[in-house]
């Protein structure tokens, strides 16, 4: 059993690398995975436009290099702590590698996959148990997500219809 002040330390280890992510222009998710030794195995940040990539979600970059490291898909030993409620794809690549718990900071109603939109994990479709704990640093990981897009906003140049098709503007559609 790991106490709230693991919980806590992680996570504001995940905060750190999402701040790291939104300075890079992209969405402020930040991920990390600890095994059963209480010691860091991978991180990851969001990376979807660094390296064009629309599955370089903080988590999936998190067990990528989870897997890497130790060897193996199987990450039953792992915790992974995740600034915002992992999305459906997420959700199922977390269910894929084993991990034994989620911790998330702050609920996605847009697309949380986890227990606010959609609930994957307790599905009948779900053929592992994932132990969910939600709501640390909830505050600040929400208001660093609202600052974010508030300020994402604000810098985001208007829409050029003749822009060429290949290169959209800059920012997140319909967020």
């Amino acid at each position: 059993m790991h106490r709230a002040t693991d919980h806590i330390h992680w996570m504001e280890q995940a905060i750190a690398l999402a701040t790291q992510a939104g300075q890079a222009d992209e969405v402020p998710v930040g991920a990390i995975i600890v095994d059963a030794q209480n010691t860091i195995i991978a991180t990851g940040e969001n990376r979807r436009q660094r390296d064009r990539d629309p599955t370089a979600h903080a988590e999936i970059v998190a067990l990528r290099k989870a897997g890497q490291v130790l060897g193996t898909w199987y990450l039953t030993d792992c915790r992974l702590y995740v600034t915002l409620e992992p999305c459906p794809m997420c959700a199922g690549a977390i269910l894929q590698g084993r991990i034994h718990t989620l911790i998330y900071g702050a609920p996605d109603p847009k697309a949380g996959a986890i227990q606010t939109v959609l609930a994957i994990p307790t599905s009948p479709a779900a053929f592992h148990r994932l132990n969910v704990i939600s709501g640390i640093l909830e505050t600040r990981c929400r208001e660093q997500l609202k600052t974010w897009f508030k300020e994402h906003r604000q810098r985001r140049q208007p829409y050029q219809p003749d822009s060429p098709p290949d290169n959209p503007p800059d920012g997140l559609i319909g967020q």
